[in-house]
């Protein structure tokens, strides 16, 4: 049991509130909850019981509330499926987006001095520019001055690759203006704090360096790297590098094999070859590319589950369309010269929008005889980047900066308390499959490690499931984030009691009446 302060600086209403993420923070910043609200019973059972909180104080459903108590500050985590990537981006198109719009009502019916908002980067994505706006557009009509700001929790301290977006606004103008994000910490935990490994000195000083010895400048990654080298090993058939892992390099191959993949791989990305960013290529593109590769040899790829053969391209015969659904007559207007292709339809938001299942269709289509194929590509297997490759999508090695980010459906990453003995890149994967893959020395995070990496304590109550824990952990926010933020906001005076800026103003008033008398006296 978490337990809480008696003295306070100000009172919170904690919306959305999960497993208490920002309950934490606040209170570690002499706040006081007065309320919060939940529907996921796992949360709201994981949330009294760290914080000896009774159920009686969970305000229930967003959606019934009328009002809210008179409090300082308002925070949101607004589930934020609808922006992003694991969601279907559908935005304010999808009902789980309209909760921005109860959200925004009970802030301008509560009318608290302050308040934060978080949700996925996907917000502050271009194509989401317009719904970013009307949010922003509803909390200045509320009474709020407001602006967004996208953290990562890795720069407050925690072993974490998780970029959110905050809203922050203020009642005040001044409070707003008064306003600043605070600066990176300093001392950052790095993964092998949380895995309890102590990394040599020999370890971290080496892989800064190259093979003379010479110090070089590490290479922009999505992750933590040392000497331009990913600190984690992606099992995946769609990218290459030194330290990505393919399907080919674990299952038993010949050179000439591994040469088509290569080929694959290198040109499906190209605009050459279809509309999306990777696409499948027939065998006249690989014949294009390479005259002697034969059909024999793709389909002894797809023997080893390597590749896969998918229908590309369809002809439309003729049709009723008194005999068709509404969605088969949608997908049909996608037509180009009588010809249609089911990955052109793939990237259609629209269709997404209007939630017509692209697949089931058009399978009805082919069962009805209106679209034939004619074109048959080839492509990966294994074509889901987060799902990596059996089983396992990235290896985390103890001299990483940060893990990936929690989420709430857990993920295929893992970690390993091995080091890498070689700095030669041509060595690195075949050290690593033989020492670390092939020797199963690797393992999932712990439920103790997630809290940690989220910023919660490892004694942290909760459920002994891991999917279950998952979920939660995943879904809460990082809480020393949180506790930063809180302090900027306490710093911008936004909390102070009113009378106390009153005199504050009265007395510099006074003051320049003064000089002005004074002045007005010499002339």
């Amino acid at each position: 049991m978490l337990m809480t302060s008696k003295k306070y600086k100000f009172t919170f209403i904690d919306l959305f509130s999960g497993i208490g993420g920002f309950k934490m923070a606040l209170e570690s910043n002499s706040g006081k909850c007065l309320g919060f609200s939940e529907i996921n019973t796992d949360a709201i059972s994981t949330y009294c019981e760290n914080f000896n909180e009774s159920s009686d104080e969970n305000l229930g459903d967003i959606k019934k509330i009328k009002e809210l108590p008179s409090h300082d500050l308002l925070t949101a985590g607004v589930p934020c499926q609808s922006w992003s990537i694991a969601g279907k981006n559908l935005g304010f198109d999808d009902d789980r987006g309209q909760l921005w719009n109860d959200t925004i009502y009970l802030l301008q019916q509560s009318k608290p001095k302050a308040f934060i908002f978080e949700n996925v980067k996907g917000l502050v994505d271009p194509r989401n520019k317009e719904a970013l706006g009307y949010i922003l557009k509803r909390i200045k009509q509320a009474g709020y001055y407001a602006d967004y700001h996208v953290i990562n929790s890795h720069d407050y301290g925690v072993p974490q690759n998780r970029i959110r977006v905050y809203i922050i606004g203020f009642k005040s103008e001044e409070h707003f203006l008064n306003f600043a994000i605070p600066s990176s910490v300093k001392e950052k935990i790095k993964l092998s704090d949380v895995l309890g490994v102590s990394v040599p000195e020999e370890e971290s000083s080496a892989l800064q360096k190259d093979l003379f010895g010479e110090i070089i400048p590490l290479k922009s990654m999505s992750l933590s790297s040392s000497n331009g080298i990913n600190d984690y090993f992606l099992f995946n058939d769609l990218r290459n590098g030194d330290t990505t892992i393919h399907s080919w390099d674990i299952l038993s191959t010949t050179a000439r094999q591994k040469d088509i993949c290569y080929l694959l791989l290198k040109n499906r990305r190209k605009k050459l070859y279809g509309k999306l960013d990777g696409n499948p290529l027939s065998l006249e593109n690989f014949q294009s590319l390479d005259s002697s590769i034969k059909l024999s040899e793709i389909n002894k790829l797809i023997d080893l589950e390597i590749l896969k053969e998918e229908e590309y391209l369809f002809s439309i015969e003729k049709y009723d369309e008194s005999c068709l659904s509404k969605e088969e007559l949608i997908i049909l207007d996608y037509s180009e010269n009588g010809y249609l292709n089911i990955d052109t339809l793939k990237s259609e938001k629209s269709l997404r929008v209007k939630r017509i299942k692209i697949k089931d269709t058009f399978n009805t289509l082919k069962e009805k005889n209106i679209v034939k194929c004619c074109e048959i590509r080839y492509d990966f297997k294994n074509t889901k980047i987060s799902t990596g490759l059996f089983g396992v999508n990235r290896i985390f090695l103890p001299t990483s900066n940060v893990f990936p980010t929690l989420v709430a459906s857990d993920t295929n990453d893992y970690v390993t308390d091995k080091f890498i003995d070689t700095q030669s890149p041509k060595e690195l994967k075949k050290w690593f499959l033989k020492n670390i893959y092939k020797k199963d020395g690797y393992r999932k995070i712990t439920k103790e490690e997630a809290c940690l990496i989220q910023g919660f304590p490892d004694t942290f109550l909760l459920p002994q499931t891991r999917a279950r824990w998952m979920k939660l952990i995943g879904n809460s926010v990082s809480v020393p984030v949180i506790e930063k933020l809180c302090e900027a906001i306490i710093e911008s005076g936004a909390f102070e009691k009113p009378h106390k800026i009153n005199k504050h103003l009265t007395r510099h008033l006074k003051q320049g009446l003064a000089l002005s008398r004074a002045s007005n006296s010499g002339l």
